[in-house]
């Protein structure tokens, strides 16, 4: 079973920056705006909290590892989660049972949507997202993005994975594909095996 937290990014990050690691404290400043340095440090901040809670433990004293691609993950693997981040939102996914991928997109135009259809969809999803009115693409275009993000992110293949091969007009064996609306004017999905 998942569980998708929403977490709001435009808050006061002072406090949440005890919580993080040493190696976080130093990425977060290496942001040169303090807008990203923020967003970084609440998200983060938020999901040391979450899994804390989730573990029993002092969000501090989580300990977080880094696979292949980057992507993070608990020491211990007791506990798989995501984390996508849009402007000053943030969704956070939680799975005991199996690895799991979350993504998130503001809706608003795309000027680039038909030429990444092109380039990243496979013909059978191109044909599909041409066919909906023009006042449909762009929520169809988001849908099928964050899928998209979603599946490759619980694979932990990041974008090493050819988007172009891989179509999620439906979900793939095994794999559950949801699509949501956690706030308004924004559009999320979430990727986990199912058995």
């Amino acid at each position: 079973m998942a569980q998708v937290v929403v977490a709001r990014l435009d808050v006061d990050s002072r406090p949440l920056l005890a919580l993080l690691s040493a190696a976080e404290k130093k990425r977060a400043g290496r942001f040169r705006f303090e807008r990203d340095r923020r967003r970084f440090t609440v998200a983060r901040g938020r999901l040391r909290e979450e899994l804390g809670t989730r573990l029993g433990v002092r969000p501090e004293r989580v300990a977080l590892e880094y696979g292949e691609n980057g992507k993070p993950r608990l020491a211990g693997r007791e506990l798989h989660f995501s984390v996508s981040h849009c402007d000053d939102v943030a969704l956070l996914a939680f799975s005991k049972d199996a690895e799991i991928g979350v993504d998130l997109e503001a809706i608003r135009p795309v000027r680039e949507a038909d030429a990444i259809a092109t380039q990243f969809f496979t013909p059978a999803e191109r044909a599909a997202y041409l066919a909906l009115a023009p006042r449909r693409r762009l929520l169809g275009f988001l849908r099928l993005w964050t899928r998209k993000e979603a599946f490759v992110k619980a694979l932990g293949s990041g974008f090493s994975l050819p988007l172009e091969r891989l179509d999620l007009s439906r979900a793939p064996r095994g794999w559950r594909l949801h699509s949501f609306f956690p706030l308004r004017g924004f559009i999320g999905a979430l990727a986990c095996p199912h058995g």
